[in-house]
């Protein structure tokens, strides 16, 4: 079996490789990277890709030289943030990624199960009695990334009943774990705290909006959960990757400073706060657990542990120390 994993050098994209190594070892990986590179545990479990998913030309390259089973797309713009800054990348490189990838199958006639990753960002501010919410709730983006994703989405399904291109897409809630990146609220409070452990900033956290929910799942649980649709999710069909559980933004800082043991001063930051904050999204995870037998497992604090874990690894790294505590 050939798997392709596009955006291979991402935070998801290293727990799906370390996923299917460990349930799938016989198969044959390939990841596409643009920026960046993979990682180097993982590097010798995979084929890079080099290739530019904007462009057509580049991506018909990839199939050129693979024709793989199965295609977990995670090449895109992933944060909210920086969709306000930028719209109009985020979208050429969420959607215009997508359609050169459908496209060149489409081409060449190759129909390998594709799963396509959307975000809950689509569903926009949800009015609390309609929580959690269910994949047939009205999509209302309310940011860029939004926007992309749901247009990436309809893309999808276009190309699956247009020209049979097997795709499963998902609407995935929060998730973290060790590597994700600090432009996520809970990896910025983790890193922080991580650096006022060491010493190399004052005890003072900067925060954005704490009141805000969602719904938080390990990232470790979300790759299996990719690799279960894959196999089992239904062609032309939506599937929300959430826990189910509500958790507000400043309980993830508190259970992160109980982590720690570490005394700080939380401080509100302007410069965090977005034009457009949804004061709370929560998923029904129903339909991708009748699919698929899928349970998130790991608990909130163990996810919490790992990524703290991981900073105090990266803090030391900076400053050619020894890893803190994990």
């Amino acid at each position: 079996m050939k798997l392709l994993v596009t955006g291979a050098s991402g935070f998801v994209a290293g727990h799906v490789i370390d996923f299917v190594r460990a349930e799938a070892p016989d198969a044959e990986v390939f990841g596409v990277v643009r920026h960046g590179a993979i990682d180097k545990a993982r590097a010798a479990h995979v084929t890079a890709v080099n290739a530019d998913l904007e462009d057509a030309a580049s991506t018909d390259a990839i199939f050129d030289r693979v024709e793989p089973d199965r295609i977990v797309h995670l090449a895109a713009q992933s944060s909210v943030h920086r969709s306000w800054e930028n719209p109009q990348a985020t979208l050429v490189v969420n959607v215009q990624g997508l359609l050169n990838v459908l496209e060149a199958l489409r081409r060449r006639r190759l129909a390998p199960r594709v799963l396509v990753v959307g975000s809950a960002e689509e569903y926009g501010a949800v009015q609390a009695e309609k929580l959690p919410v269910v994949e047939s709730h009205p999509l209302q983006p309310a940011n860029p990334y939004a926007v992309s994703k749901v247009a990436q989405e309809f893309v999808a399904r276009q190309y699956f009943l247009s020209h049979g291109i097997p795709v499963v897409c998902t609407r995935t809630f929060h998730h973290t774990g060790p590597g994700r990146g600090e432009v996520f609220a809970e990896s910025s409070f983790a890193h922080q705290i991580a650096e006022v452990e060491a010493g190399r900033q004052p005890p003072v956290i900067s925060v954005g909006n704490l009141d805000a929910v969602r719904d938080y799942t390990d990232v470790r649980d979300v790759a299996r959960a990719y690799w279960l649709l894959l196999e089992k999710g239904r062609a032309g069909e939506i599937y929300n990757v959430c826990s189910g559980r509500a958790v507000a933004i400043g309980a993830i800082l508190q259970e992160l400073v109980d982590v720690s043991g570490a005394k700080v001063e939380v401080r509100p930051d302007p410069e965090r706060m977005r034009p457009s904050d949804i004061p709370a999204i929560v998923g029904n995870p129903r339909k991708l657990q009748r699919a698929t037998g899928w349970e998130a497992a790991i608990p909130l604090r163990r996810t919490l542990h790992d990524l703290l874990a991981f900073w105090r690894r990266q803090s030391a790294a900076d400053a050619g120390a020894p890893a803190a505590r994990a």
